[in-house]
């Protein structure tokens, strides 16, 4: 009852690059997506840095991961990491 990781097809779910460890269980984790340019129609890199609570605490820079949306777990932190498939991190 009080696992915050619960899976649930109404919540986003987005891939991106752990780029910090700030505190115990948390990481920031960048997300880059693709978007055509408003006049030019170019591809550019757009990227935004979220903060995720992770359970094991175990995650290090440079990690891939996927985060889930969650209830708010502090100020900032609205996301969790998901466990990765292969068992490792």
């Amino acid at each position: 009852m009080n696992n915050p990781v619960v899976q649930s097809a109404h919540k986003r779910q987005l891939s991106g690059v752990v780029v910090s460890k700030s505190g115990t269980k948390t990481v920031a984790v960048e997300v880059v997506r693709v978007a055509a340019h408003p006049v030019y129609g170019k591809r550019i890199h757009r990227t935004k840095r979220y903060l995720a609570h992770d359970i094991s605490d175990a995650l290090i820079v440079g990690a891939k991961v996927t985060i889930q949306e969650s209830r708010p777990l502090s100020a900032r932190k609205r996301w969790i990491v998901l466990p990765s498939k292969g068992g490792t991190v």
